[in-house]
């Protein structure tokens, strides 16, 4: 199964734990990371993570998060950059930022199951069937269904 987490999920670790559903996205984000990790789900990773990354003032963060992304099995280049740029387009006619759209079409481009974000007006708004958006809580319930199916 392949996943494409956005830039808010690689930062979910970094933001105020205080918050039980940030605390309880945080646990679940850093699970699936184990699962990538562990060769159990497929990471693909994009020339917009890695620019959205590049722009974090967290140096630590930004490091950290940089080198997560040497565990993707697969990376969408801009050399799919019209494609992307058509598709994310049609996204950002839903009322999704420009960058929210490119991760989409990234993780659409790259053939993702699910594309894993913790922004709640994405979710709102995205309303296609191309993909999966779900938080990683939200994830984790549809791996074990599908488990236990």
């Amino acid at each position: 199964m392949k996943v494409y987490l956005d830039n808010c999920c690689y930062n979910r670790p970094y933001d105020n734990q205080q918050q039980m559903r940030i605390y309880l996205e945080t646990k679940a984000k850093l699970y699936i990371q184990q699962l990538i990790v562990e060769k159990k789900l497929k990471l693909v990773c994009s020339f917009i993570l890695r620019y959205e990354n590049s722009e974090n003032p967290n140096i630590s963060n930004r490091d950290s998060i940089a080198q997560f992304f040497f565990n993707a099995s697969e990376y969408v280049g801009n050399e799919n950059i019209e494609d992307i740029r058509k598709m994310a387009d049609n996204f950002m006619k839903q009322g999704i930022k420009m960058k929210d759209a490119t991760h989409l079409a990234c993780a659409i481009k790259a053939g993702c199951d699910y594309f894993l974000t913790t922004d709640d007006k994405l979710m709102r708004r995205y309303s296609g069937k191309a993909i999966k958006v779900r938080t990683p809580l939200t994830f984790l319930k549809d791996m074990e269904e599908e488990t236990n199916a």
